[in-house]
C-alpha cells in the first residue's frame, strides 16, 4: 500500500516464538452416527503461520479417541494468532464436523508446557486435551510494520527455472501451488517464474508431475510417488536475502481553527440524483456550499457527484445548466440503451475488463446502463481525475461510499465500511487505504503485485448504487416482518467456554470460542436468506496482513468494529479473503456519515440532505442508533411529530458531548417548505 505519511513510527522487530501443539485425546465424544461411535480426526488451523491445515490420524469407533500427536509452527507474537482445533466424523459421503475450538495463544505462557482440557459439552462431559509449549525463538528477529490494526510482514521473493532435457518435446505443464503466496497457483512447461510469500510462515510449493516419461530436475524435495508431486520445503534451500516491507497508509489529521462543514446525502436512484442537484443549487444560492469542506454519498447521489466533478470548478458556476443536461438525460428514450448496437457495446466493455483482469457481473453491466443513462456516449472518466477539482479547495471533497459483505451472512451481521475519494481508497475498521488509482490492483502483505488499469467511474457507479445485492432477508426485514426471527437462522453458534485448568490473564488475549456447525436443514435455510444476487468483487488490497496482537484496542479498530466476527473468528476477517465483495450501502443504513465521523475530519457542522423513500426519519433514527451502539458521538436527533406533519428543517446538537457534531436534518417530504424562504437561517435563528 502506499504511504500517505510518515513510517517512522510504524516499522519494528518482532521476535517470532516455536509453537508446539500435542494432540493427546478427545473423551466422551458425541455420536455423529446413530448405530456407531465416530471415527475422529482432528484439524489444526493457524492461518497467520501457515497456510497448512494439518490433521491426526483416524481413530475407529471410539468415543474416547487417542491421538499423541505432535505438530509445530513458528508464530509472529506481534500477530494475533488464533489456533482453530476441529474435530470431525470421517464418513464415506462427507465427513461431518462436531465442534471446533478457538484459542487465543497469547494466554500461553512462555517456555513451559501447559496441559489444557476444553470443555465441548460439559453436559455429557465431553472435552478435549491438548498439551502445549511456546518457546522463544533463536531466529533473527522479524521486521514488521503496523499501524495497530494490521500487520505487514516480511516478503520473500522465489525465483525458479524448469529446463527440460533436449530429448523432451512434450508441451505438458506443471502444476506448481505454494499455499499462501500471491501467486498461489500456477502453470509452467519451461522457463522461469516466480512466488511471492511470507518468510516467516512455513511455505511449501507443490509440484505436480504431468507425465511418467518426463525428467525433470529438481532441488532437494520430498517426493509423493502415489501422487506424483513433489513438496519442497522453501526455507531450507539456499537464499539470498531479499526482503520487502511493505508501507501502511495513515489516516491524515486535518487541523483547523474554523469549523468544518460536510454535506451528507442519502440514497434512492434518480430521485436522489435529481433532489440532490436541487439541494446544491440551494445551498450555493444561501452561500454555504462555499463553506464545505466535505459532502459524501451514496447510490443515485454517487451519479450526481460524479457528474460534477468532472468539472474542476463546478461550484463556482451557475448549476442551472448542469441540471437542464441532467434532465434532458434522465428523460430521453430508455429503449435505446437496449438497441443491439448497444448491447454489443456492453459486451465489448465487459470483454475488455475482463482481460484487464477483473471480475465482472451483471453489477458491472447496470454501471454500463448508468453510463447510458447520464451520457451521450462513451465516459472515460475516473475517480483519481476528480484531484482536478479539489487540489486548489475549490469545491468539497467529495467522499462516496460502499459497505463491504461477506458470503453467508447477513448484511447486519457484517457490514465494513469502505470509502472512495479522488485521493485514496480505504476500509474505516482497518484503518488501511490505498492510491485511488491502485484500487482494483492485486496487492499482496501490503505490496502492489499486479497493476489493473483503473476502474471506469461508471462500474464505480454501479457498484456504488448496486440493485443487484439485496437478498431475502433484507426484503423481508423492509416488509416489516419479525426481524429477530428470521435473524437468528443467520448466525453462528458460537459461545464462550474456559479452559481447565485457568489461564492467567494476559494483555490482548481473547476468550476461548467454541463452534458448533448448523445441521443441513438450517444451513440451507440460512443460505436461502443470505445469498444476494450479485455483489461487486474487487481484488482485496488487505490480502496476506495479518492483524495486530492488540486489534481490538486500536482506536479506529473499536470505532467500527460490529461484525459477528470481529472478536470471535478473526481467522475469517477480510484480511484473508482474495477479493472484497462490495454493495449499496443503502442494505445496511441509508446513509453516507460514516466517513464524516472519523477523528481525522472533525466535521463540526453535519448538512444532513434527506431523499429516502417511504419513512424520512428511519436514516436518521438508525444512524443515532449506530452511533450510540459504537460509541461515536453524534447528535440526539429526536422527532416527536408524525411524519405527515415534519418541518422543512430541523437543527440537533449534543451539549453533553462537545465531540460530536451539530446536524442540520432536511426531510425530502415536508409541509412546511412554503412558509420560510431561507429554513436553515431560521432552524438556526430558532436554536
Amino acid at each position: 500500500m502506499e504511504a500517505c505519511g510518515s513510517l517512522s513510527n510504524l516499522v519494528e522487530t518482532s521476535p517470532c516464538c516455536l509453537l508446539s501443539v500435542r494432540v493427546i485425546r478427545a473423551r466422551n465424544l458425541r455420536r455423529a452416527d446413530t448405530l456407531s461411535h465416530t471415527d475422529c480426526y482432528l484439524t489444526l488451523w493457524l492461518p497467520t503461520a501457515s497456510s497448512e491445515r494439518f490433521q491426526t490420524k483416524t481413530v475407529q469407533n471410539s468415543k474416547d479417541p487417542v491421538w499423541n500427536e505432535t505438530f509445530h509452527f513458528m508464530v509472529q507474537s506481534k500477530v494475533k494468532n488464533i489456533l482453530e482445533l476441529s474435530v470431525f466424523d470421517e464418513d464415506v459421503c462427507q465427513d461431518e464436523q462436531l465442534f471446533t475450538i478457538r484459542f487465543d495463544i497469547a494466554r500461553l505462557p512462555l517456555n513451559e508446557k501447559v496441559l489444557l482440557y476444553f470443555s465441548s459439552n460439559p453436559k455429557d462431559q465431553e472435552k478435549l486435551e491438548v498439551e502445549f509449549e511456546l518457546r522463544n525463538s533463536l531466529s533473527v528477529p522479524e521486521t514488521i510494520v503496523t499501524n495497530g490494526t494490521l500487520v505487514a510482514r516480511e516478503v520473500c521473493y522465489l525465483e525458479f527455472e524448469i529446463e527440460k532435457k533436449e530429448r523432451q518435446k512434450s508441451k505438458h505443464e506443471l502444476s506448481l501451488m505454494m499455499k499462501g503466496s500471491h501467486e498461489g497457483h500456477q502453470e509452467l512447461s519451461s522457463g522461469q517464474s516466480s512466488f511471492h510469500y511470507v518468510k516467516y510462515k512455513h511455505p511449501t510449493m507443490d509440484v505436480k508431475l504431468p507425465k511418467k516419461d518426463l525428467d525433470y530436475a529438481f532441488g532437494p524435495c520430498s517426493y509423493n510417488r502415489k501422487e506424483r508431486s513433489l513438496r519442497l520445503d522453501i526455507n531450507s534451500l539456499p537464499t539470498s536475502k531479499k526482503i520487502v516491507l511493505a508501507e501502511i497508509c495513515i489516516a491524515r489529521e486535518n487541523r483547523s481553527l474554523v469549523p468544518v462543514v460536510a454535506i451528507m446525502t442519502t440514497g434512492g436512484s434518480t430521485r436522489s440524483l435529481t433532489a440532490c442537484y436541487g439541494s446544491l443549487r440551494g445551498l450555493q444560492k444561501l452561500n454555504l456550499l462555499d463553506c464545505a469542506t466535505y459532502i459524501t454519498g451514496l447510490s443515485g447521489t454517487t451519479w450526481t457527484m460524479a457528474n460534477l466533478y468532472r468539472d474542476a470548478y463546478w461550484s463556482k458556476k451557475d448549476l442551472d445548466e448542469q441540471i437542464n443536461e441532467v434532465k434532458r438525460q434522465v428523460t430521453k428514450c430508455k429503449l435505446d440503451g437496449f438497441s443491439i448496437e448497444r448491447l454489443k457495446y456492453y459486451n465489448r466493455q465487459l470483454c475488455q475488463r475482463k482481460e484487464e483482469g477483473q471480475r465482472t457481473s451483471c453489477i458491472d453491466l447496470w454501471g454500463l446502463f448508468i453510463e447510458y443513462l447520464l451520457n451521450d456516449g462513451e465516459d472515460n472518466h475516473k475517480l483519481s481525475e476528480q484531484q482536478q477539482a479539489i487540489n486548489e479547495g475549490q469545491n468539497p471533497l467529495p467522499i462516496y461510499t460502499a459497505i463491504n459483505v461477506k458470503e453467508k451472512y447477513s448484511t447486519l451481521d457484517f457490514n465494513e465500511w469502505i470509502e472512495f475519494t479522488p485521493y485514496e481508497v480505504g476500509i474505516l475498521k482497518y484503518g488501511a487505504f490505498v492510491r485511488a488509482e491502485d484500487f482494483g490492483s492485486e496487492f499482496f502483505m501490503g505490496r502492489l503485485m499486479k497493476r489493473i488499469p483503473e476502474t471506469r467511474i461508471c462500474y464505480m457507479q454501479g457498484m456504488w448504487s448496486s440493485i443487484f445485492s439485496l437478498n431475502l432477508l433484507y426484503v423481508w426485514n423492509n416488509a416489516q416482518s419479525p426481524e429477530d426471527f428470521w435473524h437468528k437462522w443467520t448466525q453462528d453458534q458460537i459461545a464462550d467456554i474456559d479452559t481447565e485448568p485457568h489461564l492467567p490473564s494476559r494483555p490482548h488475549e481473547q476468550k476461548t470460542h467454541l463452534y458448533t456447525p448448523a445441521g443441513p436443514l438450517s444451513s440451507a435455510f440460512r443460505d436461502v436468506l443470505t445469498d444476494r444476487l450479485s455483489v461487486a468483487q474487487y481484488h482485496n488490497f488487505l490480502r496476506g496482513l495479518q492483524l495486530d496482537n492488540g486489534y481490538l484496542e486500536n482506536d479506529s479498530f473499536r470505532r467500527w468494529k460490529g461484525t459477528i466476527l470481529d472478536a470471535s473468528s478473526p481467522n475469517q476477517l477480510t484480511q484473508t479473503e482474495e477479493y472484497l465483495s462490495l454493495e449499496d450501502t443503502g442494505f445496511f443504513i441509508n446513509t453516507s456519515v460514516a466517513p464524516l465521523l472519523r477523528k481525522e475530519r472533525k466535521a463540526d457542522i453535519i448538512i444532513h440532505l434527506n431523499y429516502s423513500a417511504g419513512s424520512q426519519l428511519l436514516p436518521l433514527e438508525q444512524s443515532c442508533k449506530y452511533c450510540a451502539e459504537q460509541g461515536i458521538p453524534f447528535p440526539k436527533a429526536v422527532i416527536h411529530e408524525d411524519d405527515k406533519h415534519l418541518k422543512e428543517c430541523y437543527l440537533f446538537d449534543n451539549a453533553e458531548n462537545p465531540e460530536a457534531p451539530i446536524l442540520v436534518f432536511f426531510p425530502q417530504v415536508n409541509d412546511s417548505f412554503h412558509y420560510y424562504k431561507h429554513p436553515v437561517l431560521n432552524a438556526l435563528h430558532q436554536k
